[in-house]
């Protein structure tokens, strides 16, 4: 029930050959097209980091489904419930706090804290539930979708960032709210538009992990669209997106970063990815 209520509350579309949800417990899944896109920055970009190339065409050749949303603090809380999953009390997902003061986080806002183990722990338990295979997006899966066919830095271009995602101040690195913006820190997921693939949040908010060990840069990347899983260091793994401490050079497509995988920080969430 609380899960009905949320996506009555966020307006989500109604289920359909696009839009869908497993079962009674699961995100709101949208289908996305197969298609290819080009990966990574150009040189010239403002903010470039040497981890976002060299630039390179993926072809990504079937369709897949990616959460509409960030898994918000309501769904893990059946996961947590259901596994007696507790977390860890240094960054606790039931009480997130910045510099000892409390987040004041809704039911519907991105759970943070989670480690990639515990993103992991949630897909499987998820798949078990549904009876569907779900997992985390690959890197190039959520740069595909982040894009939404876009070439820009941001799927928006050149418009007011603070119309289109929740991030901090303009230099690094400290919450802001201005604008549309009006959370110091996270927002309940679907507050802002969605991008060309009808899809929430993919830039700003929390940073979301992905599958893909990390990498200096792309030298060798696959261009399939699957997950980068050798040559690199799996002890780590990518986060993508850019969150509500973020400065907005970090607020871009291109944007990749790699983390401890037992890492749980204020700033760091996830949504899931299921093949069709």
């Amino acid at each position: 029930m609380a899960l009905l209520l949320l996506a009555a509350a966020l307006g989500a579309p109604a289920q359909g050959k696009s839009v869908f949800r497993d079962c009674k417990d699961c995100p709101l899944m949208r289908v996305l097209p197969a298609g290819g896109f080009i990966m990574g920055s150009p040189e010239r970009e403002a903010g470039r980091g040497s981890a976002e190339g060299p630039r390179h065409r993926v072809v990504i050749a079937r369709p897949f489904a990616i959460g509409l949303y960030d898994v918000t603090r309501a769904q893990f809380a059946v996961f947590a419930r259901e596994t007696g999953y507790a977390g860890d009390p240094k960054c606790d997902w039931r009480s997130p706090r910045v510099r000892g003061q409390p987040m004041d986080q809704s039911n519907m806002d991105p759970v943070v804290c989670v480690s990639w183990s515990d993103a992991e722990a949630y897909a499987k338990w998820l798949s078990s539930k549904a009876r569907h295979t779900y997992r985390l997006p690959s890197e190039a899966e959520w740069e595909y979708a982040a894009r939404a066919g876009s070439r820009s830095a941001t799927p928006w271009g050149n418009g007011d960032a603070r119309e289109f995602a929740n991030y901090g101040s303009e230099q690094c690195c400290a919450a802001f709210a201005s604008g549309r913006d009006r959370w110091l820190y996270t927002s309940p997921v679907g507050s802002f538009r969605p991008n060309r693939f009808g899809l929430y949040d993919m830039l700003g908010n929390v940073w979301q992990r992905t599958e893909d060990c990390g990498h200096a840069n792309y030298s060798g990347a696959p261009r399939d669209g699957s997950a980068w899983l050798s040559g690199g260091d799996c002890t780590t793994r990518v986060v993508r997106g850019g969150a509500w401490f973020s400065s907005f050079d970090q607020l871009r497509s291109a944007v990749r970063a790699a983390d401890p995988a037992d890492f749980r920080k204020n700033d760091i969430g996830f949504r899931v990815a299921r093949s069709l």
